[in-house]
C-alpha cells in the first residue's frame, strides 16, 4: 500500500530563500492558469490543463526570464497546472468549491520530480533535483519516490512524499469493537476504555486571542507585523499537531489491537451547523479520526465497519434492545424504561455499534465496509 510521509526540514537563510522562489513562481502559474481558464470559459470554450500548459510553455514562459532561473526546477509549473486540472475536477463533480486564486503567504507549496526517475530518500539528508541537498530533524525511510512535495507552514518548511509499504498485520487481542465519538470524552470504546479529550483550542484560546490582537495593532506592511503573523501562526500549528498527536495515537490503538473496528457515520457538516456546540465539535476533529482509521486498518490488517448515521446507537438499551423516542444531550446517563438497567450513555451507544457487527457478514479481506444498520 501506499503511505505518505510529512516531515520538517532543516534549512539555511538561503535554502528558505530558494523554496520561496519555488512556492512563488507555483503560485504565479496556477493564478495565471486560473485567470486564463475563467476568461476562456466566459467566451463559451471548454479549456483544459493540457491545452494551458503547451501554450504556457511555448508563449508565456519564453518571454519570463526570471522562471528559468538557476536554481529553479522547471517541473513545478507543470504539476500546478495538474492541481489546477484537480481543483476543477472536484469542482465539476461537487466535491468542493470552484477554485480561487492563490494568495503569498497562504499555503504556499510546490511539486517536483526528477524526470520520470526515481527519488532516493533515506537518512536525514535528501538530494532534491536542481535544489540540492537538504536536512530533516528526523530520519527518514530508505526507499524511493516519484514526487516530492514542500510546503510552508508558520515559515517552517515541510517535505511530504508517498511510498510503497508492505502491510504489517498485527496480532489482534480483541475481535470486535465498537467506537462513540463524543465531545465530553474523545472516543468511548464498547470494552470500558475511554480517551478523554484534549480540547487544545479551547486551552489555548486565550492565548490565541492575545495573539490575534497584537498582531492586528501592528503596522500593515511593517516588520513586527510579519513577525506577530509568524508567531500567531506557529501558535496555531502547534494547536493542531496536539490535536493530531492524541488522534494518531488513539487510532494506532486501535488498529493494532482490535480485528473489527465499528465506527459511526457522523453527520459533521451538519453538527457543525449548532451555534453552541460547533466550536468544541470542530475541536475533535472527527473526519481526520475517520480518515485515520480508513488507511490504518489497511496497514495493520484491521476491518472498519462505518454504521449509517440513522443508526440509533445512543437511544437503544443494549440489554433488551429497547428504543427511547427522545434523548436529549444532557442526559449522560441511559435508563431503560424497559428492563431497568442502568450505563453511561456513551458506553452504551460503543456497546450497541459492537453488537451490530452479528448482523453484519464478516469480510476477511481489511479494509473499509459501510452498512446501513437499521
Amino acid at each position: 500500500m501506499l503511505l505518505s510521509i510529512k516531515t520538517k526540514l532543516k534549512l539555511t537563510a538561503t535554502q528558505k530563500e530558494v523554496m520561496a522562489k519555488h512556492a512563488g513562481i507555483s503560485r504565479f502559474t496556477y493564478n495565471w492558469g486560473l485567470a486564463t481558464w475563467n476568461e476562456l470559459y466566459k467566451d463559451g470554450l471548454k479549456p483544459n490543463k493540457y491545452l494551458l500548459k503547451k501554450f504556457f510553455n511555448n508563449h508565456v514562459k519564453t518571454e519570463l526570464p526570471w522562471i528559468k532561473q538557476k536554481g529553479i526546477c522547471q517541473k513545478i509549473t507543470q504539476y500546478a497546472f495538474d492541481h489546477l486540472g484537480s481543483a476543477f475536477e472536484n469542482f465539476f463533480k461537487n466535491r468542493s468549491e470552484r477554485p480561487s486564486f492563490k494568495k503569498k503567504g497562504r499555503h504556499d507549496s510546490f511539486t517536483i520530480d526528477n524526470g520520470g526517475k526515481p527519488i532516493p530518500i533515506g537518512g536525514t539528508s535528501i538530494k532534491l533535483p536542481t535544489i540540492g541537498w537538504v536536512k530533516t530533524y528526523e530520519g527518514l525511510p530508505h526507499t524511493t519516490t516519484k514526487s516530492i512535495t514542500i510546503s510552508r507552514t508558520a515559515d517552517d518548511w515541510f517535505i511530504a512524499f508517498a511510498y510503497e509499504i508492505p502491510c504489517e498485520p498485527s496480532v489482534k487481542s480483541v475481535d470486535v469493537v465498537g467506537v462513540d465519538l463524543g465531545v465530553k470524552s474523545l472516543a468511548t470504546l464498547s470494552t470500558g476504555k475511554t480517551f478523554e479529550n484534549p480540547k487544545t483550542y479551547k486551552k489555548q484560546l486565550r492565548k490565541l486571542q492575545r495573539l490575534s490582537r497584537f498582531h492586528s495593532r501592528k503596522v500593515n506592511g511593517s516588520k513586527n507585523k510579519h513577525k506577530s503573523k509568524i508567531k500567531l501562526a506557529k501558535h496555531h500549528a502547534r494547536v493542531a499537531n496536539i490535536r493530531k498527536d492524541t488522534l494518531h495515537k488513539i487510532t494506532n490503538y486501535l488498529c493494532k489491537n482490535h480485528a473489527i473496528i465499528v465506527v459511526e457515520d457522523l453527520n459533521v457538516s451538519g453538527m457543525l451547523k449548532n451555534d453552541k456546540l460547533a466550536q468544541a465539535i470542530a475541536d475533535c476533529g472527527f473526519y481526520e479520526f475517520r480518515r485515520q482509521l480508513e488507511y490504518k486498518c489497511k496497514k495493520f490488517g484491521s476491518q472498519l465497519i462505518v454504521a449509517s448515521q440513522w443508526y440509533p446507537s445512543s437511544k437503544r438499551c443494549n440489554c433488551c434492545g429497547h428504543k427511547k423516542d427522545k434523548l436529549s444531550l444532557s442526559e449522560r446517563i441511559f435508563d431503560c424504561e424497559s428492563c431497568g438497567s442502568s450505563i453511561d450513555r456513551d458506553l452504551n451507544a460503543a456497546i450497541n455499534l459492537s453488537q451490530c457487527v452479528a448482523r453484519v457478514p464478516r469480510v476477511e479481506a481489511p479494509g473499509v465496509s459501510r452498512r446501513a444498520l437499521a
